[in-house]
């Protein structure tokens, strides 16, 4: 028999005939099944003939996937009756090979040793800290084939599989078995909600932007047009056109803020940009129709309460998913076009806005209004983000591979590995081990559910966590401002 010949015949055939959408069934899939093959074998003492015949079935198992999914088993014997008599493999051989691929036909019933190696081969990864990676290749596969649904079909057929499924050889019982047991509570643990309410969401999203419009429209017309205080961002280019040309505030709102909405459709989203109209509107709607009370002259308490009510209403609306200013949108879209932060690119309206009210109508006028936009702003990240501060945390341990495992398929969260070196200690400082350096980011209630996660997998770990001023992309939620 001449293996590594079969092995150069094969391998290539299968980089270039096997369909592209075979994310899983690949010819990299065979070339890991051979190593975890030949490291059962070797567990197993099961070495010379039987171990040349055993990674040769391996070879061929998946080859009929050329020919299609469907009973691929029989189509990768065909392949196998065809080509292995030119490396001097013998009918016996070849039978013997041919049996070992059917034996990985699902659901698995091995009759001997090499049937039982083979099938735990194939299905190692169900027990391996790469579980997920390769579950998800093979979604997309099935997916593809028609075999699921969607998501939550392919969630609900591999909890079944796992628990139906077993290792038959001593060896890859000790070294699978407990890892499949454990990605098997993840799935539990992660099972999609079967009845979401998707009317409650709604109806509490517009809530909020209820709400956050009233609440909005008090602090503008309660507080700020009665006293001549500006706000920041579009909003504060409305109030300033307001007391300069005596313009309808309420139209001068919509009309600012709507055109700049309209032109994000597809940069936000159409559920974002059609609830942002609605709540602008609605908010233009409330200053021009409720006649709210004047609630102090008091400057301080105009520029404080003010602010913090407009803020509040920012919030509200935020939480339900819209805004009711355009001024950030404004900024995403400068952004393209010239090299400053969406921060920068607010920053520089808003000193435009209180250059002009100090000119036009003092500094003190200028000043409260920055003392207005500042309350208004602090506001926003007490309701948006001041319970959801993101923290960033570091963890150093040598059970580094699950705990990234749960940071990312428990938590959710991306995570960022640095190659490091642990020890150095005061008594053992030439002492030192390679070591995977987990960095990640959370929010700030997170952080008592992560240190948890973090001392089940290992007590002896190392944790320092450190407060973000502010972070953006990745597995995170995009802060908002004002």
């Amino acid at each position: 028999m001449k293996y590594e010949q079969a092995y150069r015949f094969l391998i290539p055939k299968l980089e270039q005939e096997l369909p592209d959408h075979l994310t899983y069934h690949n010819a990299q899939h065979t070339k890991d099944i051979l190593k975890i093959a030949e490291h059962l074998c070797d567990s197993e003492k099961v070495t010379g003939k039987e171990k040349e015949l055993l990674l040769t079935a391996v070879l061929f198992h998946d080859s009929g996937f050329i020919k299609g999914h469907i009973d691929h088993e029989e189509y990768s014997c065909k392949i196998a009756r065809e080509s292995l008599h030119a490396f001097n493999y013998s009918k016996e051989n070849i039978d013997t090979i041919c049996s070992l691929i059917m034996a990985t036909t699902l659901p698995h019933k091995p009759i001997n040793l090499l049937e039982q190696i083979i099938c735990d081969a194939d299905l190692h990864y169900l027990g391996t800290t790469h579980y997920f990676a390769f579950a998800n290749k093979l979604y997309g596969e099935y997916k593809r084939q028609g075999l699921v649904k969607d998501h939550q079909d392919w969630h609900k057929k591999q909890i079944i599989f796992l628990e139906e499924h077993e290792y038959f050889t001593r060896s890859a019982i000790k070294e699978y078995g407990s890892f499949k047991k454990q990605n098997l509570q993840l799935l539990k643990k992660k099972s999609p909600k079967k009845h979401e309410n998707k009317i409650l969401i709604t109806i509490g999203d517009w809530t909020l932007i209820v709400f956050g419009a009233v609440t909005a429209s008090f602090g503008l017309n309660g507080f700020l047009v009665p006293n001549g205080f500006f706000d920041g961002g579009v909003s504060g280019i409305a109030l300033l056109l307001h007391e300069i040309f005596h313009l309808n505030l309420s139209m001068l709102i919509i009309l600012l803020n709507v055109p700049i909405v309209i032109l994000s459709y597809f940069g936000t989203g159409k559920s974002f940009a059609i609830k942002t109209i609605v709540a602008i509107v609605l908010l233009g709607a409330c200053l021009y129709v409720i006649p709210y009370p004047v609630a102090t002259r008091d400057h301080l308490l105009v520029a404080v309460f003010g602010g913090f009510f407009i803020g509040l209403g920012s919030g509200l609306a935020i939480r339900g998913g819209c805004a009711l200013d355009g001024s950030e949108i404004l900024a995403m879209y400068t952004i393209r076009k010239i090299s400053f932060t969406i921060s920068e690119i607010i920053l520089a309206i808003n000193i435009l806005i209180f250059s002009v009210a100090a000119l036009k109508f003092g500094l003190e006028t200028a000043l409260y209004s920055i003392l207005t936009y500042f309350a208004a702003s602090q506001t926003i990240g007490y309701v948006i983000e001041g319970i959801e501060a993101y923290t960033g945390v570091t963890i150093i341990s040598e059970h580094s591979e699950m705990i990234k495992r749960r940071l990312v398929n428990e938590m959710g969260r991306g995570i960022t590995v640095y190659k490091g070196e642990r020890g150095f200690l005061p008594d053992n400082f030439e002492v030192s081990e390679d070591c995977d350096i987990i960095f990640t980011v959370i929010t700030r209630l997170e952080l008592s559910k992560l240190k948890n996660l973090v001392q089940q997998a290992d007590p002896k770990s190392f944790v320092f966590a450190s407060t973000i001023k502010e972070a953006s992309g990745g597995v995170i939620k995009r802060k908002k401002a004002h």
